[in-house]
């Protein structure tokens, strides 16, 4: 024979719960007369055959159609009193889900208007705080029927919001302001998200309590990213890559490529810093002499030369050796191109 339940209660603090459901499988048998305990930072949703009937408040709840008047629709007035019905019972926490860590997991492109390349990538971290407002609605919108619904259940969801409207305010602040005075304006940055986020927290029963920007400054990666968003121009790219590389190597002596990793695919530092200086020197050339460039173009060329040459990446390049529309001698592992090839190419 199923327990009838004559009290109902979770003395529990609720840590990092946000629902917990009464019985967390399947449901309870309850009977008009027992008793519903509610601490003070819960609420209670009481749902009978799938309805949310109501939300009980902190205190001692006895069940009763006088107290929950949809009941008596549910279980029928023929029954009396005593009569054992079933029912589920989920207690939210109300309190104030506080310090919750947020942080660009991809940094953010903002303008830069009259400075280095007018963009600049953003990095930033904080924290943020919420609570439960409408119990019912979070319950029934956003648990359905978990047996627990714990705060990591929907912290990407809220981190992801969080993001997307500081992304927002970011482009609309930079219009007016530079990126050195947007890393100063944390405040104002705190307080245009909690204000843009609070409609989207509101529609799933919740409130943004606190938004802070503890940090905002620009990525330590800046040219990898650009690059591979497609922000770069070959020239640019190689510049910045030869100044990285100039810095990591006085920082350490013993070696080590730094920024370069990716692209130098096997070869040294030195190499990787009189490439780029190469390409820096090449590219002023060209520009100097104007169609007179052509010629300082080398007879045998790295897939790195020959990307200098035609301004894109130099995957972009081994790609076109791989699908066969750029010639290429292989040797050993490396490949090297040819003037004729490379002119070959070019005319299609």
């Amino acid at each position: 024979m199923a327990r009838i339940f004559d009290v109902v209660e979770y003395p529990s603090e609720m840590a990092d719960e946000l629902v917990h459901r009464f019985p967390e499988v399947g449901v309870a048998d309850l009977r008009l007369g027992s008793q519903v305990i509610v601490r003070e930072a819960q609420r209670a949703v009481f749902f009978r055959d799938g309805h949310a009937l109501d939300v009980l408040g902190p205190g001692r709840h006895t069940i009763s159609t006088a107290n929950i008047p949809f009941l008596i629709d549910l279980i029928g007035k023929a029954f009396n009193d005593r009569t054992p019905f079933t029912a589920e019972v989920y207690y939210v926490s109300m309190k104030e889900f506080a310090d919750r860590r947020w942080g660009t997991p991809q940094p953010i492109l903002v303008r830069n208007p009259g400075m280095g390349l007018g963009v600049a990538l953003l990095q930033g971290f904080g924290t943020y705080s919420f609570q439960v407002h409408d119990a019912q609605q979070f319950v029934t919108q956003i648990v359905g029927a978990q047996g627990v619904y714990r705060i990591a259940d929907i912290e990407n969801r809220l981190r992801t919001v969080l993001l997307s409207r500081l992304q927002d305010l970011l482009a609309e602040t930079a219009a007016k302001s530079s990126v050195a005075e947007l890393i100063a304006l944390t405040d104002e940055l705190s307080a245009g998200v909690r204000a843009k986020a609070q409609d989207d927290f509101a529609a799933i029963g919740l409130t943004l309590k606190t938004f802070f920007v503890g940090n905002l400054k620009p990525s330590d990666k800046s040219a990898e990213e650009l690059r591979a968003m497609g922000m770069l121009d070959m020239q640019t790219y190689t510049q910045l890559q030869a100044a990285d590389a100039l810095r990591d190597a006085a920082q350490n002596p013993s070696g080590g490529a730094g920024l370069t990793a990716g692209i130098g695919a096997g070869v040294g530092l030195g190499n990787v810093i009189s490439q780029s200086l190469s390409g820096m020197a090449s590219a002023n050339q060209q520009q100097a002499n104007g169609a007179g460039a052509a010629a300082a173009v080398p007879s045998v060329m790295t897939p790195f030369e020959a990307a200098t040459v035609l301004k894109v990446s130099e995957e972009d390049v081994i790609a076109a050796i791989t699908a066969g529309e750029l010639k290429a001698k292989k040797i050993g592992s490396a490949y090297r191109i040819s003037k004729e090839a490379l002119e070959e190419f070019l005319k299609g």
